[in-house]
């Protein structure tokens, strides 16, 4: 059994023409499906507004779905009551993009980092103090520093708090949302391979939403590509990169800067004439699905 599937996941949203004018749903996440094995790293691609923050933040409740469903260890996540889904938030856990925002400014990163432990009643004052400081050397932090305010530190070791902050209760899926696309080149390959050896000391599961595909080609076991809400292309990282066969797909592939400068980039200029944008998902090789006719 899968660890987490999101089954038919849908997201409307309202959207106004002009001041008057009447109100229409726009589907941000259309029909979605995919599952996540105990300990993989899937990862969730796409350009900015095809709806991978939105699909994430839905399965976590952040933001309530229009309709589907989101299974995690076998019970339904959307039919939660409130209590049951505060409890259920021990083991699914968010890293947000960007880390100058996802930290109160006017907290102490020793606060940011026992809050999810006060919330949920874990533990006496002493023990919640020695979990901060063993959460802060994990991701590579001096707990001597966490009487500091978030704007004392760079970005890296901001996000570095944030991950602290989502491993306090010990979870076992994490929603990666783009966790380094707001870092410079040159801090981004430590976080990744500090989410890479917190998954491996903890056995985590990730859900790694990105717009950066060599950075997916590296971490991610499987792929699925979204397109205007709609997943068009799903299957193992090898076999995405080396046969893609939705036209988004092998567009967004030909996208990518080749490293050679003595290769010729070739660019696909997408055509959405040329394929069916309602074509459901279809296995058309042995784990690798397309939504192709």
């Amino acid at each position: 059994m899968p660890l987490v599937e999101v089954r038919n996941l849908r997201k409307e949203f309202a959207r106004r023409q002009g001041l008057f004018g009447a109100a229409s749903r726009v589907a941000a996440v259309n029909t979605v499906s995919f599952a996540i094995e105990q300990g993989e790293t899937f990862g969730l691609v796409g350009e900015s507004g095809s709806g991978k923050t939105t699909t994430g933040r839905c399965m976590l409740r952040l933001i309530e779905p229009t309709s589907g469903e989101v299974w995690f260890r076998g019970e339904n996540v959307l039919s939660f009551a409130p209590d049951r889904m505060r409890h259920a938030r021990r083991d699914m856990q968010m890293v947000f993009q960007d880390p100058y925002s996802s930290l109160n400014p006017r907290m102490r990163v020793a606060t940011i980092v026992e809050e999810p432990l006060v919330i949920h009643r874990m533990g006496t004052r002493p023990e919640r103090r020695a979990r901060v400081d063993e959460l802060l050397t994990r991701v590579g932090l001096d707990p001597a520093l966490k009487t500091r305010y978030p704007h004392e530190f760079s970005g890296g070791q901001r996000q570095r708090i944030g991950l602290a902050r989502a491993l306090a209760l010990n979870p076992k899926f994490i929603i990666a949302d783009e966790p380094v696309s707001a870092l410079d080149v040159s801090i981004q390959a430590q976080v990744i391979n500090l989410l890479l050896d917190l998954q491996s000391e903890l056995g985590l599961t990730y859900l790694f939403i990105a717009h950066d595909l060599h950075l997916v080609q590296h971490v991610c076991t499987r792929v699925a590509v979204m397109y205007l809400g709609r997943i068009v292309e799903l299957a193992t990282t090898p076999q995405l990169f080396a046969t893609p066969r939705h036209p988004y797909t092998q567009a967004l592939l030909s996208a990518v800067p080749e490293p050679d400068p003595t290769i010729e980039p070739h660019r696909i200029v997408l055509d959405p004439n040329s394929f069916n944008p309602d074509a459901p998902l279809r296995e058309i090789a042995p784990g690798h699905f397309a939504a192709v006719s």
